[in-house]
């Protein structure tokens, strides 16, 4: 899995762009929590879609972000989280253990 560091408001603006053409997975991870980092360990033992960009967000030092992903999405802070955007809009908004690569690679 090659994950791509979201820091900073203009990322999230570029992620929210490229989604016209290609699909952008947000995973939101708490550095802190054990459900979370399980998540993310079992989305990297998959095998991920190539027509998906994985970006991750270290919601503990980016909480900023998390918070603007929320509000730009209309979607309710969760932790783990992974948000599906296509064409500028989240399509999929899954948290915990509701997170897995089949969905995401259906919806690519």
């Amino acid at each position: 899995m090659n994950w791509k560091d979201l820091t900073d408001k203009q990322g999230l603006a570029e992620i929210i762009n490229a989604s016209e053409k290609i699909t952008q997975a947000i995973f939101k991870h708490s550095t802190r929590c054990s459900i979370s980092t399980m998540a993310k360990s079992r989305l990297e033992r998959e095998t991920a879609p190539k027509n998906v960009i994985f970006n991750y967000l270290d919601l503990i030092t980016y909480r900023n972000i998390s918070n603007q992903i929320a509000a730009d999405f209309n979607v309710e802070h969760e932790s783990p989280q992974i948000l599906i955007i296509k064409n500028g809009k989240c399509i999929y908004n899954q948290s915990h253990n509701a997170i897995n690569m089949a969905d995401i690679e259906e919806l690519a």
